[in-house]
C-alpha cells in the first residue's frame, strides 16, 4: 500500500509521455495510472481551459493521447480516379486560327512515357511530346483550352479556359499560360488554384519564332504527384 501512496504523489508532476510510459512498466502501475486525475493533471499543463467549469466530453486521458501532438504527415489515401480513366481535350489558337487540336489520353500524360530535352524540372508535370511540330512567330497571340472527361462517369470538365500565353521563360523555354480551377461546390473551401500550362519551345533566331515540341501542364499550386493531382482533377465542377 505505501507504495501505492508513493506513486500517486509522484505520477500528478508526471510529463504526459512520461506517464503513458509508466502504465506498461507493470500491472500495478498500470492500474493506478489509468486514474483520469492525473491525465487530468497532465492536461491542465497543456490546456489549462479544458480543466475549467465542465470537462470535456472525452476522459482526459484519451483527449492527451489523441491531441498531444499533431499528425504533419498524413498518408494520402489513393485517389477514386486514375489517368487511365481520363481524356483531355487540347486545343490552341493563334490569333483566332487553330493550332493545335488534339485528344489525349491520360495515360499519355504519365511521367516517364518520353524523355524532354534537358531544361524540364524535375518535378511531377503532365508532358506531352507534340508531333507534328508547329512554329509560332512572336507576333502572334496564342490562347489555350483544355477540357477533361472521365470515362467512369461520362461527365466532362473544364480545367482551361481560352487562356493567353502572355508570358515567356526564356531561360527555361517555355511560354506559360493559367486558369484557375473551377472546383465543385460540394467543396466550398478549396479555391485560388491554378492550371498551368506551357508551350516547351526551341527558340529560332533566324525569323523569331518559336518551335514547339512539347506541351507541360501542372498544378504547382496544390499538387506536385501524380496522386496529388488526381484527388485535385477529381474535385473538379464535373458536368
Amino acid at each position: 500500500m505505501a507504495s501505492d501512496e508513493i506513486l500517486k504523489a509522484v505520477f500528478p508532476l508526471l510529463e504526459g509521455t512520461d506517464l503513458a510510459a509508466c502504465m506498461a512498466v507493470c500491472k500495478q502501475w498500470q492500474n493506478i495510472a489509468q486514474d483520469d486525475y492525473f491525465w487530468k493533471c497532465v492536461c491542465a499543463k497543456k490546456w489549462p481551459s479544458t480543466c475549467k467549469n465542465s470537462p470535456p466530453p472525452i476522459t482526459y486521458q484519451k483527449l492527451f493521447k489523441t491531441f498531444y501532438k499533431r499528425e504533419n504527415n498524413r498518408t494520402l489515401l489513393p485517389p477514386r480516379i486514375s489517368l487511365q480513366d481520363l481524356e483531355f481535350y487540347i486545343d490552341f489558337w493563334a490569333d483566332g486560327n487553330l493550332l493545335f487540336s488534339q485528344v489525349v489520353p491520360g495515360p499519355a500524360l504519365q511521367k516517364g512515357n518520353w524523355t524532354p530535352p534537358p531544361g524540364i524540372s524535375p518535378e511531377y508535370k503532365l508532358t506531352l511530346p507534340v508531333k507534328p511540330q508547329f512554329s509560332v512567330p512572336y507576333s502572334q497571340s496564342v490562347s489555350v483550352s483544355v477540357l477533361v472527361a472521365r470515362k467512369d462517369t461520362n461527365k466532362v470538365a473544364s480545367v482551361i479556359h481560352d487562356a493567353t500565353f502572355d508570358y515567356i521563360e526564356r531561360s527555361s523555354c517555355r511560354a506559360l499560360a493559367y486558369d484557375y480551377l473551377v472546383i465543385s461546390p460540394a467543396y466550398p473551401f478549396v479555391s485560388g488554384i491554378r492550371a498551368w500550362i506551357a508551350l516547351l519551345f526551341i527558340e529560332d533566331g533566324d525569323d523569331g519564332d518559336i518551335d514547339v515540341f512539347g506541351i507541360e501542364m501542372d498544378f504547382c499550386d496544390a499538387a506536385n504527384s501524380e496522386e496529388e493531382v488526381l484527388w485535385l482533377l477529381d474535385m473538379l465542377d464535373w458536368k
